[in-house]
């Protein structure tokens, strides 16, 4: 399937090095006000994956911060949405336009999921957006929802909180520490995604982890 991937790439570019085997990107809110809030954690492994693979995250185009570079040894692209969460479809959107990639074959999202513990993440290959506006945003505007992507368990809403309040908040201090592990962990899972072993990623890291 890589091979298959390469080759339509090769045939519809003409220089390699331009070639994006895949658009890995993490949703979240631009600005320091939200840095480090439940809704961020998309960012959170962009910068981790960009810190491990010495990817600059200097390009500023696509409405979103990207940086280029190889993942696992796969040219991909690494988006940080701009736009809000809650138009995160529209950067997204305009990246596979750019590249013409379909969105089933060469998309990885990674964000925020409340249904999951902190420390938890879960990989599916395809579903509905289950509440999540950046996702709803990224299924109208790309038309398509089966993308890979990547939840990162920040815990249930408490009992009369506003949803808005709780996500754009900051973690506790032990819950900070099971995230950053499942930061790492969303990093292994990009690398074995990228090579096509989203069903390997899957078995190792779609376990309940911690309560």
């Amino acid at each position: 399937m890589m091979l298959e991937k390469l080759r339509k790439l090769i045939l519809r570019k003409d220089s390699v090095e331009d070639e994006i085997m895949y658009v890995i990107a993490g949703l979240g809110n631009p600005g320091r006000k939200y840095e480090n809030t439940r809704h961020n954690v998309g960012f959170d492994v962009i910068d981790a994956l960009a810190a491990k693979y010495n990817i600059s995250m200097n390009e500023k185009k696509h409405k979103a911060v990207c940086g280029r570079g190889l993942v696992a040894g796969v040219r991909a692209l690494l988006v940080k949405p701009q736009t809000y969460m809650n138009l995160s479809g529209d950067s997204i959107a305009d990246v596979l336009h750019f590249y013409k990639l379909d969105p089933a074959e060469h998309l990885i999202v990674i964000f925020d999921d409340i249904s999951l513990n902190p420390g938890n993440i879960r990989i599916r290959a395809k579903g509905s957006a289950g509440g999540h506006n950046g996702i709803k945003s990224i299924i109208a505007r790309t038309g398509s929802s089966g993308f890979s992507r990547i939840k990162i368990g920040v815990g249930e809403k408490p009992e009369g909180w506003d949803l808005a309040d709780y996500v754009l908040g900051s973690f506790s201090k032990e819950e900070r520490k099971c995230v950053e592990d499942a930061i790492k962990d969303a990093v292994s899972a990009v690398e074995y995604m990228v090579q096509d072993e989203i069903t390997r990623a899957m078995n190792e890291f779609n376990v309940k982890k911690r309560e």
